[in-house]
């Protein structure tokens, strides 16, 4: 979008007509609200930009199908040229008519009829420019179709327009509904309006609507037009000698406008395979750049922007209509008939005139929000992206800035200045895409302002190259078997936001949905899919090759291989490691789980298979998502896990049927708590624990570009680390549901444990960053084979003497230091596997958390050198 500027904001508003509420659609479902299919429709003319258009910003639907469309907006108009009742110079009517004809061209080409042009919709910018208004109501209403009046000015309407009259779908069949009007009948009105500004009056005005539109429609059977509207108004005289002006200037005004005529083209978008910079230019002497300086800093950015801040700010689009008296409150006894008669007939009854158009544009102030960044300085506006120390929340900002990043996330993002710096920090950065990426990816883990988090996204899942080209190319039109069962899933897909319960939400959720299914033949469309489409739809609802950009560089981190034909193998080693997480982090829910039967097929399989999409409203989904890009294929465990230790009271005072039922219909979680405990969930799990065979494989840890292609989120190694020979090994999944607790590899254990060599025959140390050791080794073999080597701090409790026959821990010297370990990591060590796994779940039963075991035993650490021997005892 455009900067500001000198520009305002305007807004408007009118009625949607209402629907029967005893009709339902073809397939059965009750008909969507005319309101919600405009505001559908109006999300495309937010993307058409051009100098001579005044910008649309947004659009909010009220009570009984009202709707308020915000825009930017002017003061003046032609209708103002118009009041001073003086004919307008041929030469300012030709530069108005050039100005207007390419604001018409711009819109043509994009298949956007006007429809409603008239003096007071062809706005006068400060520097005199033309700007065209209100060109997308004709759009939005689908040619009128879902408001009960008509699009356009008697005065002004086409003769073609004016004989097809005025028709209501419901009345009519399809077959008799007229014509969209064309850019002919822009074309029309354009050239009333030139002939009023060359006479200096408005036409018809004598004329009541009957007779204005009986005298337009004569004159589409003469032959010259303007002849017959100049003698119907007394101003032949002015005519002629206008058209003497006009041939006499109007060849040098366009020799001088056409060499200097460039057509409008839009910048690159960030994702885009063209140069961004390629259109850039810099004057020929810098300190031009610095003549014109303005301390209005908010002007320069852009209007969607400064909407959003003033939203923030306090503004409230209904209360400005009240004020300007635009939206009235009529007491309900004042709608009342003066005279009832017993056969229902009424007498006296106003005419309810809310649903007609009142054309009146209301200003909005900035005041209230220019006096609350009053005190944000100009450097705030343009940080410096290549000082390490001017990024919040250490950065630029003054203490309060700095201490509002310390905030709950909720209040983060109503604050106005907070949110300001953070916008602008993230605009500059995405701009440097992806030469800032490693910075992305730090500001993201602070926080992502709501307004690009479409884009931050994008970024942070690695979206690169030419995606409308690829999504150009994909098929999506060609009929497949998945058609039908989409057609079948879209209509129950979050459904109760207004966006994507929308048309034209459901033809861009099929659009994208086939995208994927076609240019992913080896997967196939599994029910969920269109959950994990919404929220990449809702964020890009203007751009579905970056919604479908995005889905493909997600599915791969986190849904590997889960849309298989049969996925069975994947899902159940997905489900079994979740299993074992639980009783990780949490014993005994795990047990009491596994008790009562309560196992996660039964609740878990649509959490993982849509990423919590299916379970949560949109609004969730944005913040817990904000985190889970950031983390990498197993930050999911630690949500879902999260998630249960906030039903945990519940779950563990029922039984089966009871469980059954609470997940039926998922209770309110705090979405802010379950982010806040799957951190530290995450932090608690060493990296290897949740091993999945069926994971995608790790990828290079860094591009061509020297970047990292994705950071972890609570470490500084990479998420994937690439195979070694410590690394875990694929066991069958039999023997992997079987075992309890997690295995952890040979490679984590060494790191946890801080273990380092200075040869390959000396005595293994401990490095000396950390003086508390972070987990407790239990090496549960013989005595002997414990003295010939072990793991350096390591505890020896043999498998074969460790338990009672009730299934206690026996009494010896290390039961008080597994104690006093309880609720570290607890790593259980030996040669026999079965052995492990048994000692393993014998501490989990005891409620021990954060059990896990070595996988390929005390073997695996053997060949590094590690193991140590105690010293003899002379």
């Amino acid at each position: 979008m455009f900067p500001l500027e000198d520009a305002e904001m305007g807004a408007f508003t009118f009625f949607a007509s209402a629907l029967p509420h005893d009709v339902c659609g073809s397939n059965g479902l009750p008909l969507t609200p005319n309101s919600i299919k405009i505001l559908g429709r109006f999300q495309i003319l937010k993307t058409i930009t051009h100098p001579r258009l005044c910008q649309y910003v947004d659009i909010s639907r009220g009570k009984h199908e009202r709707l308020v469309v915000v825009a930017e907006h002017c003061e003046r108009s032609l209708e103002d040229l118009l009041r001073e009742r003086k004919p307008v110079s041929s030469s300012t009517v030709l530069c108005i008519a050039f100005e207007v004809l390419q604001g018409l061209q711009y819109m043509n080409k994009h298949g956007i009829v006007h429809r409603a042009l008239s003096p007071h919709n062809i706005l006068l910018d400060r520097k005199g420019h033309i700007k065209l208004a209100k060109f997308g109501l004709y759009h939005m209403t689908a040619h009128g179709d879902d408001v009960d009046f008509p699009i356009g000015y008697p005065s002004y309407l086409a003769p073609e327009v004016i004989a097809q009259g005025i028709f209501k779908t419901s009345d009519h069949m399809p077959s008799k509904k007229p014509l969209p009007s064309g850019p002919k009948s822009d074309v029309w009105s354009l050239g009333i309006i030139l002939f009023e500004l060359c006479v200096g009056r408005k036409l018809f005005q004598s004329l009541d609507i009957s007779e204005r539109l009986k005298f337009l429609l004569t004159l589409d059977c003469v032959d010259d037009t303007l002849i017959v509207l100049a003698e119907e108004h007394g101003c032949l005289d002015i005519i002629k000698e206008i058209f003497y002006d006009f041939r006499s200037c109007s060849d040098k005004v366009f020799s001088e406008v056409s060499p200097l005529y460039t057509p409008f083209t839009k910048p690159a978008s960030l994702f885009s395979s063209s140069l961004r910079c390629a259109d850039l230019t810099l004057p020929e002497d810098i300190s031009q750049l610095c003549k014109d300086i303005n301390n209005d800093y908010l002007s320069e950015r852009s209007i969607e922007e400064v909407y959003y801040l003033w939203c923030l700010a306090g503004g409230d689009l209904e209360k400005e209509l009240v004020n300007k008296e635009i939206i009235r409150s009529k007491p309900p006894i004042c709608t009342l008939p003066n005279f009832l008669f017993e056969d229902g007939e009424s007498f006296g009854q106003d005419r309810d005139r809310s649903s007609l158009l009142d054309d009146t544009t209301v200003t909005l102030s900035l005041c209230q929000l220019r006096n609350r960044l009053k005190d944000v300085g100009g450097e705030a506006f343009y940080p410096l992206l290549e000082d390490d120390q001017s990024n919040l929340p250490h950065s630029n900002s003054n203490n309060e800035l700095s201490a509002a990043a310390t905030l709950p996330l909720i209040i983060r993002e109503k604050d106005t200045e907070y949110q300001l710096n953070r916008i602008i920090l993230f605009d500059r950065l995405l701009k440097a895409y992806p030469y800032k990426k490693n910075q992305i990816w730090k500001e993201a883990r602070i926080d992502i302002p709501p307004l690009l988090r479409g884009l931050t996204w994008a970024a942070l899942l690695g979206v690169e190259g030419a995606i409308h080209a690829k999504y150009d190319a994909i098929d999506k039109d060609t009929p497949i078997p998945t058609d039908r069962q989409i057609e079948v899933d879209i209509p129950r897909c979050h459904q109760y936001d207004e966006l994507l319960s929308s048309p034209e939400g459901h033809a861009k959720f099929r659009r994208v949905l086939k995208a994927w299914v076609v240019s992913h033949p080896d997967l196939v469309y599994w029910q969920g899919l269109d959950s994990l489409c919404a929220p990449f739809l809702y964020l890009n609802f203007n751009n579905e090759a970056l919604a479908y950009a995005c889905m493909s560089a997600f599915i791969p981190k986190y849904l590997y291989n889960f849309f298989l034909k049969d996925n069975s193998h994947v899902i159940q080693e997905y489900l079994t490691v979740f299993s074992q997480m639980i009783a990780f982090h949490d014993p005994e829910l795990s047990n009491h789980l596994n008790e009562i039967g309560f196992i996660p097929d039964l609740y878990a399989i649509p959490w993982f298979l849509t990423m919590f999409t299916h379970v949560f409203p949109l609004h969730k989904i944005f913040h817990l998502w904000d985190t889970l890009l950031l983390g990498n294929s197993s930050f999911p465990f630690c949500i879902g896990v999260a998630i249960l230790q906030q039903l945990r009271d519940r779950l563990l005072a029922n039984g089966f049927n009871e469980c059954i039922l609470l997940f039926s219909d998922l209770p309110e979680i705090d979405i802010e708590r379950c982010v806040r405990e799957s951190i530290n969930l995450f932090c608690w799990t060493p990296k290897s624990a949740t091993y999945r065979q069926h994971a995608q494989p790790p990828k290079p840890t860094s591009d061509s570009s020297g970047v990292r292609s994705s950071a972890p989120y609570f470490s500084a190694e990479c998420p994937d680390p690439p195979k070694t020979d410590l690394s875990r090994e694929s066991i069958p999944l039999n023997d992997l549901k079987s075992e309890v607790s997690p295995r952890i590899s040979a490679e984590d254990l060494i790191d946890l444990c801080e273990l380092t060599m200075t040869g390959h025959f000396k005595t293994p140390t401990k490095k000396t960053k950390s003086s508390k050791p972070k987990l407790l080794v239990v090496d549960i073999r013989n005595s002997e084979d414990f003295i010939r080597g072990h793991i350096s701090g390591s505890i020896n409790i043999p498998f074969s003497a460790a338990f009672t026959a009730e299934g206690e821990l026996t009494q010896g010297l290390y039961t008080a230091m597994l104690q006093n370990f309880k609720g570290k990591v607890i790593v259980i060590v030996g040669h026999v596997a079965k052995h492990t796994a048994e000692f393993a779940a014998h501490l989990v039963k005891m409620k021990y958390p954060r059990i896990c075991i070595l996988d390929g035993g005390i073997n695996k650490i053997k060949p590094t050198g590690l193991l140590t021997v105690p010293s003899p005892q002379i």
